[in-house]
C-alpha cells in the first residue's frame, strides 16, 4: 500500500502548463508531510513537471521533477535556508535537497545530493 499525504492533495503535484501530467512519487509525501507537520504552512511551488514544462523553465534534461521524484516547496513564513538546514540535518546520507534564494528543492532520488544556488551563502556552492 502506497503512502497517502496527511496534507497535501494529488493536483498540488499536477504539472503547472497545464497539460495534466501528475503522479508524484509517493516515497516523497512522507517528507513533505515531516516539513509541514515541523514548520506549518507548506506549498509546493513545483512538482512533476512534463519534458516540455522542465525545459521551458530552464530544468536539467534528466530532472527529477521529470522522472516525478521531486518538490519544489515553500515554508510561510520561514527563510528556506532554515527548511533547507532542518532536511539536510534530519536526512544526511538521503535525498537529493538544494537551497535557492525563495525555495527548498527536495527529491527522492537514489543517492544523496546537495547544492545551493541562493544568494545568502556561498552561491553557486554544489555537492553533487
Amino acid at each position: 500500500m502506497s503512502y497517502k499525504s496527511k496534507y497535501f492533495l494529488d493536483k498540488e503535484f499536477v504539472c503547472k502548463c497545464g497539460c495534466g501530467t501528475g503522479g508524484i512519487n509517493p516515497a516523497l509525501l512522507p517528507i513533505l508531510d515531516d516539513v509541514r507537520e515541523k514548520f506549518g504552512v507548506t506549498t509546493i511551488n513545483s512538482g512533476v513537471r512534463c519534458e516540455k514544462h522542465n525545459k521551458a523553465v530552464g530544468g536539467a534534461p534528466k530532472s527529477q521533477h521529470v522522472l516525478k521524484n521531486a518538490a519544489d516547496i515553500k515554508v510561510r513564513g520561514v527563510k528556506p535556508e532554515v527548511v533547507h538546514a532542518y532536511l539536510i540535518k534530519k536526512y544526511p546520507d538521503s535525498l537529493g535537497i538544494g537551497l535557492y534564494n525563495s525555495f527548498v528543492h527536495v527529491d527522492v532520488r537514489p543517492w544523496k545530493a546537495r547544492w545551493d544556488f541562493s544568494t545568502v551563502s556561498d552561491k553557486g556552492k554544489k555537492d553533487v
